[in-house]
Parts: C-alpha cells; structure tokens; sequence
C-alpha cells in the first residue's frame, strides 16, 4: 500500500478543545497542567454508540495529527529543549511534534461523557494539545499493561523543574473578572500558573537576562509576561480574537 492511498484511509474522528490558541505554551507533554477541555465527536463518529461503556475507563489515549505543523515538514534529528536546545537526536528518539507522519499520543483523564444538542463530547483533562487538534483515534488506557513501572525515561526520566509565578495586581484583578463573566473557566490563575511555571521560552532564552516582554494566548486572553531575577511575572491580561502563533516581541 502506498503512503498516499493509506494517508487516504485516515480521517478525524474528533476535535479536541482546549484552552490553548497557539502551540508558544503548551505543556510539552500530558498530565503536567490539570486543566480541562473536550473531545468532540465528529460526522459518523458522533454517534453514542461509539463510545458506550468508555466511561469505565479513568484515562484515555489520543491519537492525533499535529495539524499545525504538517507543512514544515521533519528532519531527522531534533534539538530536545531537555538539553537545551544543544544536542541533536534522532527524530525517533524523541517526542518532536515534527515528524514523518504527523501523528502523536497523549494520555487524558476522562471526567464524563456529554450529549446536548445532538453532539457527543468528552469531558477530559491534562491534555497537551492545541485548540481544534484532530483526533484520529480514542483509546482506553489499561494500567497494567500501560504503566511499566521500571521503565526507563532517558533524558526526561524526572519531571521539568519549575519557576515562580507572579501576578502585578492588575493581572490579579483582571483574572478575578474573568472568571467571574465566564462561567466555565475556573481556575484560571492556577491554570496560567501552571503553564507558565514550565518556563515556557525556547532554551536559548534561559541562559541569560532576557527583557523581552512575552505574550501567551489562553481562552480568548492574551497574558502578558515577562522574567525577573528568574521569577514569571504577569502583567496583564488583553481580550484577543486574533491569535498569532508565533512569539510577540
């Protein structure tokens, strides 16, 4: 079978929603920030039947196509932003959103099936995945055949370190607004937290003073943030309905 008729007998079966607008943020892997979003079942897909008795499951892989980044391409080796963006890798020894055929995996927590309005959706969290990402595939996760508990992690055998988070008062205040005219967004300090506590800058930026004034797209908000003396500072928060998925200077 060729690629190309093969790549023909793959479709989405879902979209994910998330809080994230652009890929600049995103936790770089599953279950570091607990925060939730959905899986929409799409087409033929969003029937009920698809998913009976999945709500026995606590967890859930993801398929997906990393969409957003088809175009460029894939090299063979990667700089990891574990080892700062220094040292090359092959591509199959890494988890690249840049590669041959597109697609990753994620574990989800699964929280309820949803059916209003003539739509299937899945309640999940965790997810590491950018607003609208195609779903290919939903799969249970079975812990004792999935969870090896003396497998080796190589360069990402232990969790990223951390930085401090801060807030200005306007942020704080804004936040508190948010929430408050939104009634589905909860959380939303701890979630901003929790991204941007992975420090999510590209390596080369962690070496050294760096005045830049950052922006991170979220709901339909724009955080404004900047580093000082190694501590994320938060300065406001911006309505935003058009997301640039590149870095603002």
């Amino acid at each position: 079978m060729s690629t190309s008729s093969f790549s023909n007998l793959i479709s989405a079966v879902a979209i994910c929603r998330t809080p994230y607008k652009q890929k600049f943020g995103i936790p770089r892997q599953p279950g570091l920030v607990d925060t939730k979003g959905y899986i929409e079942l799409v087409g033929e897909f969003n029937n009920i039947d698809c998913v009976r008795g999945i709500e026995q499951y606590s967890h859930l892989w993801l398929v997906f196509s990393f969409h957003e980044n088809l175009a460029q391409g894939w090299k063979t080796t990667v700089r990891p932003p574990r080892l700062g963006g220094n040292e090359k890798l092959g591509v199959f020894a890494t988890r690249a959103t840049f590669r041959p055929n597109g697609l990753g995996q994620s574990v989800v927590k699964l929280h309820r099936v949803i059916q209003q309005d003539g739509k299937i959706r899945l309640e999940i969290s965790g997810m590491d995945l950018v607003d609208k990402t195609p779903i290919i595939d939903i799969k249970p996760y079975i812990p004792f055949s999935d969870a090896i508990s003396d497998a080796k992690g190589g360069m990402a055998q232990e969790k990223p370190e951390l930085i401090s988070v801060e807030f200005s008062e306007q942020a704080l205040i804004q936040i508190s607004q948010y929430e408050a005219k939104h009634e589905h967004v909860d959380q939303f300090k701890q979630l901003i937290e929790g991204v941007l506590s992975q420090d999510p800058r590209p390596a080369y930026k962690k070496a050294k003073v760096d005045p830049k004034l950052y922006q991170l797209a979220l709901y339909d908000r724009d955080i404004f943030w900047r580093v000082i003396d190694n501590i994320i500072v938060v300065e406001q928060l911006v309505s935003s309905k058009v997301i640039d998925n590149k870095e603002h200077q």
